[in-house]
């Protein structure tokens, strides 16, 4: 991941521990996981306003 190793990985963890402590790290993750998911939904509604693409179905009424 990233050419982060295990000894990598776990020191920059540390360092963000003693950064912001074990009271902040719960909202700081939050915070990143709801930025991710906000960026994948605007992706996903930018692909569906693409003109030319054909992924929206249209409902067709019967009457």
């Amino acid at each position: 991941m990233f050419g982060l190793g295990t000894q990598e990985l776990f020191l920059v963890l540390l360092i963000v521990f003693v950064l912001f402590g074990a009271t902040r790290l719960p909202q700081i993750g939050s915070g990143v996981g709801q930025a991710i998911r906000n960026f994948k939904k605007s992706i996903a509604e930018a692909d569906e306003e693409k003109p030319g693409n054909d992924t929206k179905k249209e409902i067709s009424k019967d009457t």
